[in-house]
């Protein structure tokens, strides 16, 4: 009885970790002005099905994206105009990557992977600012994990299901 117990514990304990996952980066922190390699953790697949497209979405003040190639994987990269222009290397920039997709590969939801990206964090992002970048991730039967939530005023992304990853823009360091 005790053993059984505790199988049907853990696989409880089990589920609610897999329920709980996030689409996280591994880097918390991002001066401003420099170049940022974002490294999208996933842990996982949607509902036991695996993940056959990656979508993020790149916010304005993150310039020069350029993805990493997955091996298996085709990328897709969407372009748009900014709202604003930002410096980068004294040239404004108006306009850049809005959306990267990798898609034809095939992460089964048992395993794990990384999706990766450079991009340089404009200078006008003041420290303390939290970047956000929205994540769907598309799995076989339709099925789909949306970590797209962005915490309101007075939240924080532990008061959401699906937060999407972010980074804090810090100072640039001195020399």
């Amino acid at each position: 009885m005790l053993k059984s117990s505790l199988i049907t514990l853990g696989l409880c304990l089990a589920g609610a970790a897999s329920a709980s996952a996030h689409v996280t980066l591994e880097k918390a922190e991002a001066p401003a002005g420099k170049a940022y390699k974002a490294i999208l953790r996933v842990g996982h697949g949607c509902d036991g099905k695996p993940t056959t497209k990656f979508r993020v979405q790149i916010p304005e003040g993150i310039l020069s994206v350029k993805p990493m190639p997955k091996a298996g994987w085709t990328i897709e990269k969407a372009t748009g105009k900014y709202a604003k222009a930002d410096p980068l290397y004294g040239k404004p920039v108006a306009e850049g990557i809005t959306e990267l997709v990798w898609s034809g590969g095939s992460l089964a939801d048992d395993e794990y992977d990384e999706f990766i990206f450079r991009g340089v964090v404009a200078n006008e992002l003041a420290a303390g600012t939290k970047v956000y970048l929205p994540v769907v991730q598309e799995c076989t039967d339709g099925a789909a994990e949306r970590w797209i939530d962005i915490p309101a005023a007075g939240k924080t992304s532990d008061d959401y299901e699906a937060p999407a990853p972010f980074f804090e823009v810090i100072e640039q360091p001195h020399s």
